[in-house]
């Protein structure tokens, strides 16, 4: 797999045996890179501009380009059993634009999130794109990749966790929801929202206010705000 841009980097620079090659911009300016890839005894070309949006077909780079091994990825029930208690876990219903699955999983990191799970079928994946826009945090916050999400979410609410869906209707606000006990936060599609075969498993559906002309937020916007409200109620000042 190609990986690409200075973030995704310098979290892989951590464990040097998941790079199998890098490439590095001729010219490029940032010694500390230089340096770093000097250090690593990880074979490097130095490329050209072309040779590099080649790579990472005309993504934006930032001048370096890796080649790696599989992300790798665990079962819902390694995720389980790593769980921070009380345990929080996103899962993402048929998210289909890689950069909002990269922004999810980089808030996923931050709020302390204790894994995430993606649909295998018709959602975006682990793809370059999501790896850049995720700043690395795909090697820092655990991913499941299920076939199916209605009955992993169900096992998960037989195991204990209440499951949390989002919706714009029949759902309370979103500060009113009962975040100190285990938790599944699940994110719908960008246009159609949580399957309902899905919804059908929520305990219930909270909603984020709209005070504007705009009646909906971006979902990795509304899942950044989801996650703070949740760290908030759980470590209060």
């Amino acid at each position: 797999m190609i990986v690409y841009g200075k973030n995704v980097y310098s979290q892989l620079k951590n464990d040097p045996a998941a790079i199998e090659k890098i490439y590095i911009l001729k010219g490029l300016t940032d010694q500390r890179i230089w340096k770093s890839v000097k250090e690593l005894n990880v074979p490097y070309e130095v490329c050209s501009k072309q040779t590099l949006d080649k790579l990472s077909k005309n993504e934006t780079h930032q001048g370096i380009v890796c080649k790696v091994k599989e992300i790798p990825t665990y079962s819902v029930e390694t995720l389980v059993a790593k769980a921070k208690k009380p345990g929080l876990l996103v899962a993402l219903d048929g998210i289909q634009d890689p950069h909002n699955v990269g922004a999810i999983l980089r808030t996923c990191d931050c709020a302390g999130v204790d894994g995430v799970i993606l649909c295998k079928h018709n959602s975006a994946g682990l793809t370059p794109a999501a790896i850049k826009a995720s700043t690395g945090a795909v090697y820092t916050v655990p991913v499941s990749i299920v076939t199916n999400m209605n009955q992993t979410v169900k096992s998960l609410k037989e195991q204990g966790y209440w499951i949390v869906g989002t919706d714009m209707v029949n759902a309370r606000d979103y500060r009113e929801g009962m975040y100190d006990v285990p938790t599944v936060l699940v994110i719908g599609n960008e246009g159609k929202g949580i399957s309902p075969i899905v919804k059908k498993q929520c305990d219930y559906m909270v909603t984020l206010p709209m005070a504007g002309q705009i009646q909906s937020l971006n979902a990795s916007v509304a899942c950044g705000i989801l996650l703070y409200e949740i760290f908030s109620q759980r470590n209060p000042l």
